[in-house]
């Protein structure tokens, strides 16, 4: 499999970001991703899709998507991520249910992610609240397990700790919002297939203290802090026709993870199931449970790694290998932990293997 790193979530000024196409292509380049998708709010840029290159000869693949909601709606809630569906989902949204947004955008061979879908408003910065109400709807790809943005806003209750957060993102960056990954598990046991991706929400915006101008957090602070690992079949050959599709069909089936890059870099990390010396499945796969079987998670650096079992922690080690035999069928996923000025950060979080009994049956509906 090869690994390429990229950010799915973010604007420019075609919405509400501060800065053109080839500029956030080049904060991605600097930051070392290998692709970004674009995703302004309610509109799918098009013809500036491409491989974008900087002075020192890295380069970035870039992508257009969506960032839907229905504008007509008060309050705003219930913001989707769409993928792949070859035209402007927008129109799909206004004034109607978000099921019904669904059903377009899978009519139309896309993905759909919940974007922040747990979310806390900062009022005395401006900040709404812009999570997910409707959470019975389905045929969904996934949720974003970690939006960077969005989980500082977080932590925003008051002033004087949301003036901290903005100058030391760093120190506040803890890992995903304990509620989402609680909605994720309890998805996940239901039988769903729901892949989860993190992504930056970068915007570029510029705060102002009095006389005082400050872009709080830049596209490439924020590129090298939480972003999807996606595992291809073949390296991207820079050819958007080519390179979308497998990255689209790649995080279709779950064959990703989620980074923190701050704490350490994220490459290289891997979890399957195996039989012997043979693997039987990655990240997003669904296998039957067999004797002999072991669930394996190695880590690039050493951490604390925990194997989770339907939103349960059923196995814990410190360094860089945890294997695990399991006897019991279910959704196993994979963390790691990481010190990281001087406290315990989020580092890694896999998408699920499920190992099924014989009269399960897996599927988002």
């Amino acid at each position: 499999m090869v690994e390429v790193v990229g950010n799915l979530h973010l604007h420019t000024v075609y919405s509400d970001g501060a800065l053109p196409h080839a500029a956030v292509a080049a904060a991605a380049a600097r930051a070392g991703l290998d692709f970004l998708v674009v995703t302004d709010h309610n509109v799918r840029v098009q013809g500036l899709e491409g491989l974008y290159r900087i002075p020192d000869g890295r380069q970035v693949l870039l992508l257009s998507g969506e960032e839907v909601h229905d504008m007509l709606r008060e309050p705003q809630r219930n913001h989707l991520l769409v993928y792949g569906a070859g035209r402007e989902m927008a129109p799909a949204a206004q004034g109607q249910p978000p099921q019904r947004l669904l059903d377009a955008i899978a009519g139309a061979g896309g993905l759909s992610f919940l974007a922040h879908p747990v979310e806390a408003a900062a009022p005395w910065a401006g900040e709404g609240e812009f999570g997910w109400d409707d959470l019975d709807v389905t045929g969904f790809t996934g949720i974003e397990l970690w939006n960077t943005m969005s989980s500082v806003k977080m932590m925003l209750p008051d002033p004087v700790r949301g003036v901290f957060a903005l100058f030391f993102p760093d120190l506040v960056m803890i890992g995903p919002p304990p509620q989402t990954l609680r909605l994720w598990d309890d998805l996940l046991r239901q039988g769903r297939h729901v892949v989860a991706i993190g992504n930056a929400d970068a915007h570029g915006a510029v705060y102002r203290f009095g006389p005082l101008r400050k872009v709080i957090y830049p596209y490439e602070f924020l590129f090298r802090c939480v972003n999807t690992h996606v595992l291809l079949d073949a390296p991207l050959s820079g050819d958007p026709a080519v390179d979308g599709p497998a990255i689209y069909r790649a995080l279709a089936q779950g064959h990703a993870f989620v980074g923190y890059g701050l704490p350490g870099n994220p490459r290289g990390f891997r979890f399957g199931a195996w039989l012997g010396n043979a693997v039987t499945a990655i990240m997003g796969d669904s296998t039957p449970l067999t004797g002999g079987q072991t669930l394996r998670i190695a880590a690039p650096a050493p951490a604390r790694l925990k194997l989770m079992h339907d939103g349960v922690s059923v196995a814990e080690a410190y360094g860089q290998e945890l294997i695990y035999q399991p006897t019991q069928p279910g959704v196993y996923r994979a963390e790691t932990w990481k010190r990281y000025r001087g406290r315990e950060r989020g580092w890694i979080f896999s998408n699920p293997i499920t190992l099924t009994g014989p009269a399960e049956r897996i599927g988002n509906t």
